[in-house]
């Protein structure tokens, strides 16, 4: 079993930054993929970006260019760090990670936390 617990969410003006973290707890984090999704008000939950076991990692058109994903298996943490954001750029933010040794996360869902991106 994997727990995922986000944090780093909230209120930021368009053009800004924020940078979210997921902790996983439970059993071998390093050989699992981690994801990002996000869900906006209304609208059906989206891919946003992830990143394997191996460091290879894969984004959103929407999202490409100004979002980055990165891990640290050694404090079992994932981060999304999101620069100039953009007012459809809000939604709540679920991390999620896969089955070890595969390349698709989507298995274990975090409870999220709400990004909002107004002036």
């Amino acid at each position: 079993q994997v727990q995922l617990v986000e944090s780093g969410g909230g209120l930021v003006q368009p053009g800004g930054s924020l940078r979210l973290s997921c902790v996983a707890s439970g059993s071998l984090f390093n050989l699992r993929p981690v994801g990002w999704a996000r869900q906006a008000l209304g609208k059906q939950r989206e891919f946003v970006a992830q990143i394997t076991r191996g460091g290879r990692t894969n984004y959103a058109d929407s999202v490409k260019g100004r979002f980055t994903i990165a891990r640290d298996n050694a404090k079992n943490t994932a981060y999304l760090q999101m620069n100039d954001l953009k007012p459809e750029d809000t939604a709540v933010y679920y991390c999620t990670a896969g089955p070890m040794f595969s390349d698709s996360p989507g298995d274990y869902w975090g409870q999220g936390t709400q990004v909002t991106v107004s002036s």
